[in-house]
């Protein structure tokens, strides 16, 4: 049974259409990655998923709860690491202080950064930033957690350390779904992969069907990848 899915899609910036006729699905403890060449509709797609963005036409059917980690980390720089990972369970979901605190103390150390619990997101690395946001999401108890590009904005050292975090929690059926431009780790990691192309899913499948995908566009994208 689906936990997430999209019908049909589409969204417009005044004449610009970005999404053409969107559909897929995910499944509880499922991992999907949307890849794709940039200006392709990918954050757009995950920023209606996430009601950032209101979409046109077409239907989400999600009913439960999700996290969103950010390129950019989004931490509010003046709370301390613990602060900004407990403060939206105490906040919105009227969750016990006590209680939410001594999980994300738990989340913390399951990011290797139980020593941080006092600093300020200034004192981190891009790393260690990133990894205090999935442990944000995460303390929200989020039936699908969703990243966009969450490597981005880190160096090639620190992004292999988040994505091993991130292959850490589809181990454990942490269901996700992932805009990426990390082929191997798509590869690796994902369920399902998404090619997305000019507002349109181009292909979607395993991602030994995508990989090997016959597509002209499909194999001059990932030929630059290759090259």
């Amino acid at each position: 049974m689906s936990l997430l899915e999209v019908k049909n899609l589409k969204k417009s910036f005044d004449e610009n259409v970005v999404l053409k006729d969107i559909s897929l699905e995910v499944n509880k403890g499922e991992v999907l990655c949307i890849i794709g060449p940039s200006g392709s509709g990918k954050s757009t797609l995950l920023r209606c998923l996430t009601n950032l963005e209101t979409y046109d036409s077409g239907k989400i059917k999600f009913d439960g709860t999700f996290g969103l980690v950010f390129q950019n980390f989004n931490l509010f720089p003046h709370h301390s690491v613990i602060k900004n990972v407990t403060n939206a369970p105490i906040r919105t979901q009227k969750r016990d202080k006590d209680e939410v605190y001594k999980e994300g103390r738990e989340l913390l150390k399951k990011m290797g950064l139980e020593d941080k619990e006092d600093a300020y997101p200034c004192e981190l690395s891009g790393g260690q930033q990133q990894r205090v946001s999935i442990a944000r999401a995460l303390a929200m108890n989020p039936d699908i957690l969703y990243f966009d590009e969450p490597t981005s904005a880190l160096d090639p050292e620190l992004t292999g350390e988040i994505l091993t975090v991130i292959k850490e929690l589809a181990a454990e059926h942490m269901t996700m779904v992932i805009v990426t431009h990390e082929m191997s780790f798509a590869k690796n990691v994902a369920d399902t992969i998404i090619f997305m192309d000019d507002g349109y899913v181009v292909e979607n499948g395993t991602p030994e069907e995508v990989f090997s995908s016959e597509n002209a566009r499909m194999r001059e994208f990932l030929g630059k990848f290759y090259d």
